[in-house]
């Protein structure tokens, strides 16, 4: 504890404050909540009403920065690399002293953590209004140090823009919110039988053709109602770029999703003759899973999806490509003479390891590149590629079953983790396509709940995900994510809940969603709207 004596020996250095400095925020409101929080025994505060001057840091790297009004002879907030074993990866501890602020972290990871941890102990009423401002500076800050770490190495969310396109516009917001949270993947769903969103230059009827469709599937999910709206869109190339530097300088990796071989049928409009039967093809309207796939025996799929991934990981530098492998139809290999012909050269006993097949041709293709494959839980189906990481969505026994097999784990159950599912009473909620994920059944999920210990290792983190199918706005995707996606945040940093458990995180959310109140952001407001003293359901 050498380390600390500097900072109780200063903390009797209290700044004067002014009657028109804003009071500091409390620690309890910090959400995810950090693991070790010391206040010194006379309390404290400093006054934080001059400009910053960074050191060890720069905008060019920690977008974070750019928010606070900076000068060369400013309030000095420091960052020291950490080079022994005092602070892990992604963790950082924080010193918030009467005259400067120091960051000990080991890597960009660490400090991204505290200077999140930082924004949030700006009081609201100082925060930016809109892009482009500045931090209002005169408040206080609590003098305390915090040790911080996170439970789980990958904390992600997923965001479709296949059933219903978002502009580059919200991509920036959606990161902005995983920030906030500390969440370090964004998992972004391109590729769909309702829509392609990703340029490719070497296929151009990609997105001249897959990226509209004339229609879309309205009313619950049974029900076969169509409007007659053309809907579609696509990011280029640049655009993409764009949001995987915005999200690098926020802390976050971007993991692209390319589906394979099965939610091909946007790309099959464009070029049919990569299907079974050769067309053709309309971009899907409806929901759901269609029958018409990549043929495993035609050479010319494969050629077309290495030059498709070419380009993605040109442009996205993410270790794990998604290629999907979920609700792949077997129908119309079964009757395919080219994909029989595949089987019979290979040797595989059904359609199952013929999928087996495709994903691992595909994964040697990405490993030559230096990239892994990571898939939903039925590429485990016919066998599971060598060195294919596992999200685990049907439940989390196929990510226990990966874990076996010693290949790395996300844990993506739909039950509690799929944010298109009702979160509150379905007679209150817009239509949603089923289910029900409560905020309290988020809260409480546990990744490795059920795991035997000796696999423990193998579960990288879990993750949420958010299916567009009824959410044609960027509004509505914000009421499904929050607050949910805080409660995910949080179980996911600690690794369990914080000492008081639900009610105590219930009241810091009540002071959270101020944060995301001055970020525009529209979330689901059922919990908050409780008359006092209800607990927490």
């Amino acid at each position: 504890m050498k380390k600390l004596l500097p900072f109780f020996a200063i903390c009797s250095v209290l700044a004067c404050q002014s009657p028109e400095v804003t009071q500091a925020v409390s620690l309890s409101t910090l959400v995810p909540q950090p693991v070790r929080i010391d206040i010194p025994v006379d309390g404290g505060t400093t006054t934080l009403d001059e400009p910053i001057r960074f050191t060890g840091m720069a905008s060019a790297d920690f977008a974070e920065l750019e928010e606070w009004p900076q000068s060369d002879d400013g309030f000095p907030i420091v960052w020291k690399k950490e080079e022994g074993d005092a602070v892990t990866l992604q963790g950082y501890w924080l010193d918030i002293y009467a005259d400067s602020i120091v960051i000990l972290a080991a890597s960009d990871a660490g400090v991204h953590a505290a200077l999140t941890t930082l924004k949030q102990l700006v009081p609201t009423a100082h925060w930016p209004s809109q892009k482009g401002e500045k931090i209002r500076l005169g408040f206080a800050l609590s003098l305390v140090h915090l040790e911080d770490e996170p439970a789980y190495a990958y904390r992600g969310m997923h965001l479709d823009v296949c059933r219903h396109f978002m502009p580059i516009e919200f991509i920036e917001k959606y990161i902005d919110n995983l920030a906030l949270h500390k969440f370090n993947r964004f998992h972004w769903h391109l590729t769909e039988d309702q829509g392609w969103r990703i340029e490719i230059k070497k296929y151009p009827r990609l997105t001249e053709v897959g990226a509209w469709r004339s229609a879309s599937q309205t009313g619950a999910y049974n029900d076969q109602r169509f409007d007659s709206t053309r809907h579609g869109g696509f990011y280029t190339q640049d655009e993409a770029r764009h949001i995987v530097e915005y999200a690098r300088r926020r802390g976050i990796t971007v993991i692209p999703e390319i589906e394979m071989p099965g939610h091909s049928l946007a790309a099959l409009a464009a070029y049919p003759e990569l299907s079974c039967t050769g067309g053709s093809f309309e971009v899907a309207h409806g929901w759901g899973v269609f029958d018409d796939v990549y043929c495993a025996g035609n050479p010319e799929v494969y050629t077309f999806l290495e030059g498709v991934l070419d380009e993605v990981m040109d442009i996205f530098p993410s270790s794990l490509i998604h290629i999907g492998g979920d609700e792949c139809p077997k129908t119309r290999w079964e009757s395919c003479a080219k994909c029989q012909l595949e089987m019979a050269r290979h040797k595989l006993r059904d359609e199952h390891e013929l999928q087996s097949h495709f994903i691992t041709r595909m994964e040697r293709y990405l490993n030559s590149h230096g990239r892994n494959i990571i898939g939903w839980d039925e590429i485990l189906e016919g066998g599971l590629a060598p060195n294919a990481a596992v999200m685990s969505w049907r439940g989390t026994a196929g990510g226990i079953q990966a874990a076996s097999m010693k290949h790395e784990v996300v844990m993506t159950p739909g039950k509690p983790l799929y944010f298109d599912h009702y979160q509150y009473n379905p007679e209150n909620e817009p239509v949603a396509i089923g289910g029900f994920n409560s905020l309290w059944d988020v809260y409480g999920f546990n990744p490795v709940a059920g795991v035997p210990e000796e696999y423990h290792a193998y579960i990288l983190g879990a993750q949420a995900n958010v299916w567009t199918e009824y959410m044609e706005t960027s509004d509505h995707v914000e009421h499904m994510v929050q607050p949910r996606a805080s409660a995910l945040a949080e179980a996911l940093w600690l690794g369990g809940k914080r000492e008081g458990g639900d009610a105590a995180f219930l009241e810091a959310l009540r002071s959270h969603i101020l944060r995301l109140e001055v970020m525009g952001w529209n979330y689901a407001r059922y919990e908050f709207e409780k008359e006092a003293g209800d607990e927490a359901q």
